[in-house]
């Protein structure tokens, strides 16, 4: 049996770290296979494996630290914190405690809340044009509306575009009834979505009627010039390579692109070059873009995402053994 001790000092920190009903230590306890015991001002940790003991205590002391800047603790952060200690990278935890991207409109702050996230966000803020590519629930296109709606309120923009391609997703919607902006509201419902949690309804209408905030398909990018913009292309996996070299000219005077995609689930036909893996080979290594690839380990929603997301990933290896899995 191998035992160490933490030494617990700020009360408020230790109830944050230790969760309702201590459920972020019991998650440790589970996740580590040991013991946690808090009795005074000390937390003993115990167990049968001496690895799993120390993964413990640098899991406890890096949530400790996060605690101490601020941080609300919560299940996500104390599973991606293990994953983090089991791969020798707790020496990268100081960075997750970083500044408030955006505030919604009912006053939660958004934060990058991986590192991988964090270099998506800074790739943002330092580049004109960022290619976030990445598995579902990695924050991509969140983020990016969270990055648009800090700089239009920052006046650092006038306008906030959104757009992505409308293809189907391996289904045929058929007709749609109403006039044209009802039959494309569908493809565009994730991007209202963020909309409408940052800015509010009732704002988010308001910028819309003034022309402040655009939301449309890709098709009707062709033959503008978007100056003072922040313009996201959301799903843009399922670009032809024509319409990503068109949305990509699109740029103008102080404005941003940020393009968000997942090259695992492109639902063009077989015979389609997606545009935005011939965007990620034909744009590396240029000035003032950033190719930005995002993981598993920065899935943000339910942690059985991330289970499903490695399987399929595993399935694909299984059953394409003698592929190459090279990166675009």
């Amino acid at each position: 049996m191998t035992e160490q001790t933490i030494n617990l000092e700020r009360l408020e920190e230790t109830i944050n770290v230790f969760g309702s009903f201590d459920e972020n230590i019991r998650m440790i306890e589970h996740e580590l296979g040991v013991t946690a015991v808090s009795r005074d001002s000390q937390l003993k940790v115990a167990g049968e494996d001496p690895e799993g003991v120390l993964f413990a205590v640098r899991a406890i002391e890096s949530l400790m630290q996060l605690a101490a800047k601020g941080e609300t603790i919560n299940e996500q952060n104390v599973r991606y914190i293990i994953q983090l200690v089991r791969e020798g990278k707790e020496n990268q935890i100081h960075q997750l405690a970083g500044d408030v991207l955006c505030v919604t409109a009912k006053g939660k702050p958004i934060k990058a809340k991986t590192i991988g996230q964090k270099k998506y966000v800074e790739a943002i803020q330092k580049n004109v044009v960022t290619l976030g590519i990445g598995p579902a629930g990695t924050g991509k296109t969140y983020l990016a509306v969270a990055a648009a709606v800090a700089a239009f309120r920052a006046k650092e923009v006038n306008r906030i575009i959104l757009t992505r391609p409308a293809v189907e997703a391996g289904e045929r919607l058929g007709f749609l009834p109403g006039d044209l902006q009802s039959k494309v509201d569908p493809y565009l419902r994730p991007l209202y979505d963020a909309l409408f949690e940052m800015l509010g309804p009732e704002t988010y209408q308001k910028y819309l009627e003034r022309g402040n905030i655009e939301v449309a398909p890709l098709a009707y990018m062709r033959g503008r010039t978007l100056d003072d913009s922040f313009i996201i292309l959301d799903e843009a996996q399922n670009t032809s390579r024509e319409q990503m070299k068109m949305f990509l000219t699109r740029l103008g005077f102080g404005s941003k692109i940020v393009i968000t995609g997942d090259i695992t689930q492109i639902d063009l036909p077989a015979d389609k070059v997606s545009g935005l893996r011939e965007a990620m080979r034909v744009l590396k290594g240029v000035d003032d873009i950033a190719i930005l690839r995002l993981t598993e380990s920065d899935v943000v929603r339910h942690a059985l995402v991330q289970r499903i997301i490695r399987a399929y990933e595993l399935d694909e290896e299984r059953r394409n053994p003698k592929k190459e899995h090279k990166k675009p």
